[in-house]
């Protein structure tokens, strides 16, 4: 069990780290000053600064990238308002681990010790799991701090946020990763063997995760190198951290609708670099040819109706080759939708045409444009006086064939983009032809 608990004790010093403790960890911020990049929180005028000012905290969810100071913040915040601090892990704790949490925090309690209980990746825990929380952050037998890299809204259990405050937790931008490295150079007594141009292609491989950083310059203290390092040298001897990205979480669902909407807003460029972000990632090349066939229909349509045929064309070509190779053809279908004229008038159509069939039920159509199969049926009128369109001047009869009791529907209209532009033109004529028929 002891591995599953940080210290339960509020100290009045900072603990000693020894010196073979990994870099991270003999750099680990000492106060809530310390903390880098999230000034947002931790500064007078925010949510952290507020409550550790008014001495009193609130259960908090942190949501925020890996290595941006979760954990260290918590441990902090305990610190500053001198309560009892209590780490548990949502991958290795069960209910009888919480249970023990609880009634040590209770027993606290009686002693006028209030218990921070950090809960890291909450998410984690299923949905009973989660309630087990509410009655005991309810009667303020702890102050619950969760940290989660995933969308509370999506993880965590409504009762659960509304008695908590989520506090996002920024990635870790150039300036503040930049200073961690500083950090690093004065605790070792000498700089990294970098080139500046290397320094700086060393903090862009850490993707704005301090920790991974701090272990990237722990391992280039560790090596003795004849000169400075170049980009090149770098690259060669590190690797870059790999891009946080799970098929089935927030950061999937963020740059889908990123590569959507920069597609819709034309801009071929950003729709390239999020297809780009998403299939260097690892995500599954069929699920992204299902979107951009989709867009093809829902956001150009007519407008340019070989967008669809490219997509399912890059399709077949994927299903043909596979990857890498493969990858082009869907890189082609991308650029082509982000560069075809747009128009959502068949998606807008085709939601009022539903819309209007379910309002108008089992309304028949005219009898006269019906087929008459049986004696009984021509009898009653069924396909009587119907004009056969190919048999009228210019391919044309201007028939009625909306039902007796419904007005004429607009469902369609064509925008003055593209080939939906001669669409608009062709209908405007037939309009045209059936008023003067009508007259």
């Amino acid at each position: 069990m002891a591995d599953l608990f940080a210290n339960d004790e509020p100290s009045s010093a900072p603990p000693t780290v020894p010196d073979t403790a990994p870099l991270a960890d003999r750099l680990r911020p000492r106060t809530l000053d310390e903390v880098v990049g999230q000034e947002h929180l931790t500064g007078p005028d925010g949510a952290i600064g507020r409550m550790v000012a008014a001495g009193r905290l609130a259960s908090i969810i942190f949501w925020g990238p890996p290595g941006t100071g979760k954990t260290t913040i918590s441990r902090l915040l305990a610190d500053a308002v001198g309560m009892r601090f209590v780490a548990i892990s949502a991958v290795f704790s069960g209910v009888a681990d919480l249970k023990k949490v609880f009634a040590e925090a209770r027993d606290f309690a009686r002693m006028g010790k209030q218990t921070l209980l950090f809960v890291d990746e909450i998410h984690r825990f299923n949905r009973a799991q989660q309630d087990g929380f509410l009655p005991y952050v309810e009667n303020g037998t702890v102050v619950l701090v969760g940290a989660t890299t995933e969308n509370p809204s999506f993880e965590l259990n409504a009762a659960l946020l509304s008695r908590a405050q989520v506090l996002i937790l920024n990635r870790l931008d150039s300036n503040a990763l930049c200073l961690l490295l500083d950090r690093a150079e004065a605790l070792i007594g000498r700089p990294l063997p970098l080139t500046p141009e290397a320094r700086d292609a060393l903090v862009a491989t850490a993707d704005g995760d301090g920790r991974f950083l701090l272990n990237q310059a722990e391992t280039l203290f560790s090596i003795a190198f004849d000169a400075p390092l170049d980009p090149a040298a770098l690259s060669a001897l590190l690797q870059r951290r790999v891009a946080v990205y799970d098929k089935d979480r927030e950061g999937h669902y963020n740059l889908i609708s990123a590569l959507h909407k920069a597609l819709r807003g034309s801009d071929p460029q950003a729709a390239l670099y999020y297809l780009a972000r998403m299939l260097t990632a690892g995500e599954e090349p069929l699920y992204v040819l299902r979107r951009l066939v989709r867009f093809a229909s829902e956001d150009i349509g007519l407008a340019d109706p070989q967008a669809l045929v490219q997509c399912l064309a890059a399709k077949d070509a994927y299903d043909f080759l596979g990857s890498p190779e493969g990858e082009l053809a869907i890189v082609q279908a991308c650029l082509y939708c982000a560069t075809a004229p747009k128009s959502n008038a068949a998606y807008v159509a085709q939601k009022a045409a539903w819309r209007s069939a379910k309002e108008t039920g089992s309304l028949m159509p005219p009898k006269n444009i019906l087929n008459a199969p049986t004696r009984l049926m021509k009898d009653i009128g069924y396909g009587k006086d119907y004009q056969y369109d190919h048999d009228a001047d210019g391919g044309f009869s201007g028939d009625d064939y909306w039902p007796e009791d419904m007005q004429k529907q607009d469902f369609y209209r064509p925008v003055e983009r593209g080939f939906e532009k001669r669409i608009a033109e062709r209908m405007a004529w037939w309009e045209e032809r059936r008023a003067e028929m009508r007259k």
